[in-house]
């Protein structure tokens, strides 16, 4: 269930095919432990399972671990190190630099999910809204925790600056709660929208492209053209995988920059 999994004939289409299909999660071990408590083991919980395996695979390896002349793949870890290392620094200042590790693991996780997701026939856990905004809400809710053990009740002060007239204080006051309520659900919904939306393109022009393919004669070689076109967009969707780990990683940071500093 991916983004190739759409290359189907128009008669697939007709028997109530959708494009949607390949986000469809499936229970593929039935686990009910108390009743309707439901923990069964599905195709999400798999790829979130090999992606956290790769991650412990990658700083686990011995392959040029440490050593002064960085081969390919410590070169590779150093630069995903350092990338991370300087976004947490510059944006949450040295105080910062405790939770990098948690930025670190959380990037890495990020990204690991959405490329295995480019592979054929495999699920993006990201796409969905179960996995990114329960990364979103637990985000939220560590910020509240660090801010307010930091702070105590002088946080709340953060929605009403100082310095501020009297009279627009109740308006001032329900713009910064909508904002600040609005940080986890902006937060998730950028992931898991920007992913489904790759998917779906995808989906829908391999799909063209294989009709176009089958349909024969010279209608067979202007498919040759969309089918180029689609090398470009797996690069292009391969960025959008690095770059949406990133971004969301960014403002996590900058959330736990905010919860550090008041107004």
């Amino acid at each position: 269930m991916n983004l190739f999994c759409p290359i189907m004939s128009s008669n697939s289409l007709s028997k109530g095919f959708s494009y949607f299909d390949q986000f469809e999660i499936l229970r593929l071990v039935e686990v009910h432990p108390f009743g309707n408590f439901d923990i069964s083991i599905t195709n999400s919980t798999v790829f979130m399972l090999l992606a956290l395996g790769f991650f412990v695979f990658m700083f686990n390896s011995n392959s040029n671990n440490g050593a002064i002349i960085p081969g390919r793949y410590q070169s590779l870890i150093e630069i995903l190190y350092t990338t991370i290392y300087d976004m947490v620094k510059e944006n949450a200042g040295s105080e910062g630099l405790r939770y990098f590790p948690v930025m670190l693991t959380l990037f890495l996780f990020l990204l690991i999910m959405n490329l295995f997701g480019l592979i054929p026939y495999t699920f993006t856990p990201t796409s969905h809204g179960a996995v990114s905004f329960g990364l979103s809400i637990s985000i939220f809710i560590g910020c509240n925790i660090i801010a307010f053990s930091k702070h105590g009740l002088d946080y709340m002060s953060m929605f009403f600056p100082p310095g501020v007239h009297a009279g627009i204080a109740p308006f001032l006051v329900a713009v910064e709660l909508i904002s600040y309520f609005a940080k986890p659900v902006s937060l998730g919904l950028r992931l898991a929208a920007n992913i489904t939306a790759g998917h779906l393109l995808f989906a829908i022009l391999t799909s063209f492209i294989w009709q176009m393919l089958c349909a024969g004669g010279m209608v067979a070689v202007a498919g040759l053209f969309p089918l180029l076109i689609t090398f470009f967009i797996t690069i292009l969707e391969i960025g959008v995988a690095a770059i949406q780990a990133y971004v969301f990683c960014l403002l996590t940071i900058i959330y736990l920059n905010d919860s550090f500093h008041l107004h």
